[in-house]
């Protein structure tokens, strides 16, 4: 999931804060911008985890454009997420697809490394169709 990441400049200090206003209280800081969006991205894999600890749903990632007003003189930065593990343990099912469709996720899996089996493919797949 590609989550929008405020970045702001502190006057005065050589520091940097960041926000994800779709995970509202993480944040994070840095001596730099490198810095600055290395921490937030372990914010975001902290808090992830405490969400899924309690069983919380995870928050979908809204669009820059949501959080503008809110924002304003910012740097914008996006994050790609991979929520899967925050999601549950998972659970064996038993899926009926098309022939033609099993090969075209096959082919798609083999020829791409972002998915890296059969049912990460139909999870992402899921996962993007609820975001809808």
């Amino acid at each position: 999931m590609k989550y929008p990441i405020v970045l702001k400049k502190i006057i005065g200090v050589e520091n940097y804060k960041t926000y994800v206003p779709d995970l509202p209280g993480c944040e994070g800081n840095g001596v730099s911008i490198d810095v600055s969006l290395n921490n937030i991205n372990d914010s975001i894999a902290a808090h992830l985890s405490i969400l899924a600890e309690y069983g919380e749903a995870i928050p979908h990632a809204t669009t820059i454009e949501n959080h503008l007003a809110a924002y304003p003189n910012v740097i914008w930065c996006i994050i790609d997420i991979d929520i899967t593990p925050y999601l549950g343990k998972s659970h064996k099912i038993n899926v009926t697809l098309p022939e033609l469709l099993i090969k075209q996720i096959d082919n798609r899996v083999s020829k791409s490394s972002a998915y890296k089996t059969r049912s990460g493919f139909i999870a992402s797949a899921c996962i993007s169709e609820l975001n809808k």
